[in-house]
């Protein structure tokens, strides 16, 4: 199997599929929808080129030839198809779960919102000690590149993001396991290959940990960065008696 077949299998399907049932979904989020999306996936684009370029560089994954189309520099034409498809994917399923109470929640208790800032710090600082490891490459450079983001984000968006937490949870968690199988299948199947010795050895069937912790970590960035472009500084406001109807 080629990377292309790989999107062509389990990327477009799920994708086109939310395209073509999104429209009373966007409508519903209203005009902020599109253009939120469209600057998630441009900065992902440019935030994951030079970071992934380096990963090839160091050969923390590698792909063989006959898998790609050809490269753009030393990234697949199929890994750059990858930094706009999975926010598109993730981003539409995150905008299906938006339910209509989640606009006008109140703000989540402080500790909830720097709790997780603080912990996404901590993780970052990991990630630089880990790179000091030859085993701990793949790890602490997803951590040093993903984890200062993740904050920043939660610093801002983290109040409503703690008020809509189920919602939350099934925009990243459904993604993610998906992605986690895909990858897992991907790897089974040679289409791209993770590096023995720059990553810690630990595994769930053929999905590396570092994997894991990736496709987390970017669907992550993806809802949280939807969530800031949706509602950026936005601070519901208190909700009071209804007011009679008037004419």
């Amino acid at each position: 199997m080629t990377y292309l077949q790989f999107h062509l299998i389990f990327i477009f399907p799920p994708l086109l599929l939310l395209v073509l049932t999104s429209g009373n979904v966007l409508r519903r989020i209203g005009p902020r929808a599109i253009p939120s999306l469209a600057g998630v996936v441009l900065v992902a684009l440019i935030y994951t080129t030079p970071w992934d370029s380096e990963l090839i560089r160091r050969g923390v994954w590698g792909y063989g030839p006959e898998r790609v189309i050809g490269t753009i520099g030393l990234i697949p034409i199929e890994e750059y198809m990858f930094f706009i498809l999975q926010p598109l994917l993730t981003g539409l399923w995150f905008y299906r779960m938006i339910g209509p109470r989640d606009a006008d929640a109140p703000p989540a208790p402080p500790a909830v919102r720097w709790g997780p800032a603080v912990g996404y710090a901590l993780l970052a600082a990991w990630g630089w000690v880990l790179l000091q490891r030859e085993e701990g490459t793949y790890l602490g450079m997803i951590l040093a590149w993903a984890a200062p983001v993740l904050a920043a984000q939660w610093g801002v968006a983290g109040g409503r993001i703690g008020a809509a937490r189920r919602t939350f949870l099934l925009a990243v968690g459904i993604p993610t396991l998906y992605l986690w199988m895909a990858d897992a299948i991907a790897i089974r199947l040679g289409i791209w290959h993770i590096s023995e010795t720059l990553t810690l050895g630990i595994k769930f069937g053929p999905l590396p940990l570092e994997e894991a912790t990736f496709f987390l970590a970017t669907n992550l960035l993806v809802v949280q960065g939807l969530t800031l472009f949706l509602h950026p500084f936005h601070k519901p406001v208190a909700h009071t008696a209804a007011a009679p109807a008037s004419r």
